[in-house]
């Protein structure tokens, strides 16, 4: 592998990289919004549609870091 190979891997990385986390990130932060509800409120299902809007919203942001560089 040539140094500019190289360097567009190592470039390519530090932009993807954060896209790894995004999904499960925005899905645990979801649900752990959902838990402090449901703790607060004495509920059982906020949890669950919290979980659903944080895994939305990390399918959004995907779509638009993908799509900045369409």
């Amino acid at each position: 592998m040539n140094p500019k190979q190289e360097n567009e891997f190592f470039r390519l990385m530090a932009r993807y990289s954060p896209v790894i986390m995004l999904m499960p990130a925005s899905a645990l932060a979801g649900y752990f919004i959902g838990y402090g509800l449901d703790y607060l409120f004495s509920t059982m299902f906020l949890r669950f549609v919290f979980l659903i809007l944080g895994v939305v919203s990390g399918i959004v942001q995907l779509i638009r870091i993908l799509g900045r560089d369409a």
